[in-house]
């Protein structure tokens, strides 16, 4: 399933090759036009933040550090080692930044030594041996053939090999075809059935669980990398607030768009350390997204937005940016003059809300009791009929991650936790809407939030072009 982000990212990046950003440019051109204003006067010093992180990814021995904590794990559940096949825990555990195709790929962790075991498609071969690695075996690409590996010389044509056996047989190869293992992803119960075959001595347990409790809590070197890109993120939206401002209706939402993404690429990667081998500039993402007009009166609009702005319009920048992997959402919630009183009204329900969200964001709460308050401030305020989504997400690397800030989700929040701000309305019949984002951290008392972007002021948020 592809959410809206995913969108985002790849519709956005389709387009980058065809990039108009300046209101009077020639067609084609990708020069940034010439922008002032004082937005970035605006940007607020949030003195609960963590100090930013200066490295570009975290480094391997923090990787090792989380998989000793794994390991530790494991072995108080009696499991001999752990079994990763899922992105996510992959590249969390071990580091390495990869990309998730049909093609399986997979490592074997034992619980009693540091050691790490491969399993992998031949594709990965460079990036794989050039990482931490005990040993591994490949395959030559998805569907394999038994012996087929053409980079070796030898091609053959026959039926495909069960990865699933070849990875449970690499694993028994090492001396734990008896043993006690643990899954990172939960396994449909044909595929379960299908491992039991193949390892009957071998028993199987879903550690998904583990894996996710551990992550959903974030280190302080994690909340450290991910400040300093949310400092990336709030001059990218005070770049893009003064060139709204600037060229006003002479823009559509896409072009917003374009410019922000080129803005902020070119902001970021001029301090990121890279040579073009693996292993650096890894996690990179400048998601920027724009939409204008009556796209915003939905949670999940599903139409391209390529709109011209226009006075009186609701209006969203929003998107994701991450280094090494850490980062997160920004959205801004703008609207144009002339607004009604029943739109400004709106507007500050969703901004109370989200102030709401980061002030109960204390250890100790359950998220379904934030969920609670604040859906019901939002009915109190005559919001009702504007409801169409919970109040937020945690946040992870892969985006979404549990546990949510919503009403079914009985979660009590420890320190590092991390999740969006969502408190979002939207007004299909009316062609408008507001849904703000940032990142609240759990902390002692209160919640803070990493944006230095005020876009939950008037000051901010009600432009007049």
């Amino acid at each position: 399933m592809i959410d809206r982000r995913k969108f985002i990212k790849g519709s956005s990046m389709a387009a980058v090759g065809a990039l108009t950003v300046g209101c009077n440019n020639n067609a084609g051109s990708t020069k940034l036009p010439t922008v002032s204003g004082n937005s970035k006067k605006l940007l607020v010093n949030n003195t609960d933040t963590p100090k930013p992180s200066t490295i570009d990814r975290l480094p391997l021995e923090w990787h090792k550090d989380r998989v000793r904590v794994l390991q530790q794990k494991l072995g108080e559940k009696g499991l001999d080692g752990i079994l990763i096949t899922d992105r996510w825990n992959l590249i969390y555990y071990t580091g390495l930044f990869h990309s998730t195709t049909e093609r399986p790929f997979s490592c074997f962790i034992p619980t009693d030594k540091m050691a790490i075991h491969w399993f992998y498609p031949g594709l990965d071969l460079e990036i794989v041996k050039s990482w931490w690695i005990t040993d591994g075996e490949y395959y030559y690409d998805y569907p394999h053939v038994d012996g087929a590996y053409p980079d070796q010389g030898t091609v053959d044509t026959g039926p495909p090999v069960d990865l699933v056996k070849w990875q449970l047989t690499g694993i028994k190869k090492r001396g734990y075809g008896s043993k006690n293992i643990g899954l990172s992803a939960t396994p449909s119960y044909k595929t379960l059935k299908h491992m039991q075959n193949i390892l009957p001595k071998a028993s199987f347990e879903d550690v998904s669980d583990v894996c996710v409790k551990m992550r959903r809590v974030k280190t302080d070197e994690e909340l450290a990398l991910t400040q300093r890109v949310y400092n990336y993120f709030s001059d990218i939206h005070a770049w893009t607030r003064d060139y709204i401002l600037q060229y006003g209706t002479d823009l559509t939402d896409f072009k917003v768009k374009m410019a922000a993404m080129e803005y902020g690429t070119d902001l970021i990667m001029k301090d990121i350390k890279r040579d073009g081998h693996p292993h650096t500039a890894v996690g990179v993402r400048v998601g920027i997204g724009c939409r204008s007009g009556i796209g915003n009166a939905y949670p999940h609009p599903n139409q391209f937005h390529h709109n011209k702005i226009k006075k009186g319009d609701s209006l969203q920048v929003s998107g994701v940016v991450r280094i090494g992997g850490q980062g997160g959402e920004l959205y801004c919630p703008y609207q144009i003059a002339p607004w009604t009183s029943e739109m400004e009204k709106m507007w500050e329900v969703m901004a109370e809300g989200s102030q709401m969200q980061i002030r109960m964001s204390s250890v100790g709460t359950r998220c379904q009791d934030i969920a609670e308050a604040i859906h019901t401030y939002q009915i109190k305020n005559g919001m009702q009929k504007y409801l169409y989504q919970r109040v937020a997400h945690g946040e992870g690397m892969e985006g979404h991650q549990e546990p949510y800030i919503a009403l079914g989700d009985e979660t009590i929040l420890e320190k590092n936790m991390t999740f969006s701000m969502e408190p979002g309305l939207f007004y299909p019949k009316g062609g408008y809407g507001y849904n703000p984002s940032d990142m609240v951290v759990v902390d002692d008392g209160k919640g803070y939030n990493m944006g230095s972007v005020p876009n939950l002021t008037k000051e901010w948020a009600l432009l007049t072009l």
